[in-house]
């Protein structure tokens, strides 16, 4: 005698075969997708440090250019007649600020930053209060210099070992009584830390 299966029963084992697979595959797919993503976090982290970013972000072609084009400008007009290392010397000053976190948050507020001592504004770096940037005309050859020494800085990680803690610079000619360590000279311009 044959015994009848019950209808729920194999609506149940019809479903519940194909269900338990879909989600196993899901599942599988999910752990799959945290571990490729955790993997490649890692590296990038990895990356970064070798570069010595931190926990920098990825940033758009549009801020990389703009970052560029600040850091062009500023070793042009305070360092455009100096040697490699006086240029490179003025970019690592400027990127120390940056990435202190003591200054701006970004590489041209750093650039472009303004205080105000005693009712009287002062720039971060002088060219930018002084205004001759808006009329003098520019040399091709310093600015393909100073470009060529941003990029060097800003997207390669060149830096000079002997100012990794230089925040301060003043050309040879001026005189600021700046109670702070003197690290080097490097062309016209005196480089300092912070006082410990």
């Amino acid at each position: 005698m044959e015994q009848a299966i019950p209808q729920s029963g194999l609506t149940e084992n019809f479903w519940f075969g194909p269900l338990v697979k879909t989600v196993s595959y899901a599942i599988g797919l999910v752990l799959v997708l945290w571990a490729v993503s955790t993997a490649t976090s890692y590296k990038l982290d990895m990356l970064r440090a070798e570069r010595g970013l931190g926990n920098a972000e990825v940033v758009s072609t549009e801020t990389r250019m703009r970052q560029l084009d600040c850091l062009t400008r500023n070793i042009y007009w305070e360092a455009a007649s100096e040697p490699f290392e006086g240029k490179v010397a003025v970019a690592q000053v400027t990127m120390n600020r940056w990435q202190s976190g003591r200054f701006a948050d970004t590489l041209c507020g750093v650039i472009y930053q303004k205080n105000v001592f005693y009712e009287r504004v002062i720039c971060q770096f002088s060219w930018y209060c002084e205004n001759t940037h808006r009329v003098r005309a520019v040399s091709k050859e310093h600015w393909a210099e100073s470009e060529a020494v941003a990029k060097k800085v800003l997207l390669e990680g060149f830096r000079l070992p002997g100012l990794a803690d230089a925040f301060y610079y003043h050309a040879d000619y001026v005189k600021p009584q700046w109670n702070k360590p003197k690290l080097t000279q490097i062309g016209r311009h005196i480089f300092y830390g912070e006082r410990t």
